[in-house]
């Protein structure tokens, strides 16, 4: 057994090994995906504002987020068994649920908010809008991990970000437009 500490998705160890980084960039992955779903929900009930209530609109973001995360679960259970032929271990299994489940962190900051707007605290168009921009925030911070885990010179480190985070706008836009 190693007495080495399980390495965390933003830190991985130099001497990570790459099936350490895999994993974490799988649970990055998944947290981009859900960030994005909780943005387009918020983003929607936001649109219609004057007639939000927070227990809908906690209610609506914490069953879709779940919704889209079992569905990840589903397709890489099928998407395991497509190309190994086999059922995953249950070391992968666990890793499969371990992605699922640690993607749920991105929640954390937008349900306390809608939270306190239910107990009175705050509107809940204003909770929507702290969620929404903590959840941009969040992807930014993963952005900048990403880009500093490259060891390409800083200028083009600022030339990948500001790519990632005009695409993060863009798909922001088309998720607007969409409503």
């Amino acid at each position: 057994m190693s007495d080495r500490r399980a390495p965390d998705d933003a830190h991985l160890p130099a001497d990570a090994t790459e099936e350490e980084r895999r994993e974490a960039g799988d649970r990055l992955r998944e947290r981009i995906y859900v960030t994005f779903t909780a943005l387009a929900i918020l983003m929607a009930l936001n649109a219609h504002g004057e007639h939000l209530d927070s227990p809908t609109v906690l209610w609506t973001l914490v069953i879709s987020v779940v919704g889209v995360l079992l569905a990840g679960l589903a397709s890489d259970l099928v998407s395991h068994m497509i190309v190994h032929n086999t059922l995953p271990t249950a070391r992968e299994f666990r890793h499969l649920l371990a992605v699922a489940s640690r993607a749920l962190t991105v929640l954390v900051v937008p349900v306390l908010v809608i939270v306190a707007a239910m107990l009175g605290w705050m509107e809940a168009r204003t909770a929507v809008v702290i969620a929404i921009t903590a959840l941009i925030a969040s992807l930014a911070v993963i952005a900048r991990i990403a880009v500093s885990r490259t060891g390409i010179a800083g200028w083009k480190q600022l030339i990948v970000l500001v790519g990632i985070v005009a695409l993060g706008v863009l798909v922001v836009f088309l998720e607007q437009l969409a409503h």
